[in-house]
């Protein structure tokens, strides 16, 4: 594989449609959390079939740090 090719265009971030997760996050406007969430579920057990879990703890992690952003700017506002 070819180095632009593993940086730019790693094949662990395609879907068997061949859209790349950057476009998808960049499309829906997801931002850092969710953007980080649809990449490590989108990549699960691609990129190292030993890490499927370990990719879906990281997508949790993200997930959760996105709920306590949004109930914490929730607090703030109802103060």
């Amino acid at each position: 594989m070819k180095y632009k090719e593993a940086v730019e265009h790693p094949s662990h971030y395609l879907k068997d449609t061949g859209h790349e997760v950057i476009d998808v996050i960049h499309a829906w406007q997801l931002g850092y959390n969710l953007g980080n969430v649809i990449k490590y579920v989108a990549r699960a057990g691609r990129k190292n079939p030993e890490k499927l879990v370990e990719d879906l703890k990281k997508a949790i992690f993200y997930l959760n740090d996105e709920i306590s952003r949004i109930n914490n700017i929730q607090q703030e506002e109802e103060k």
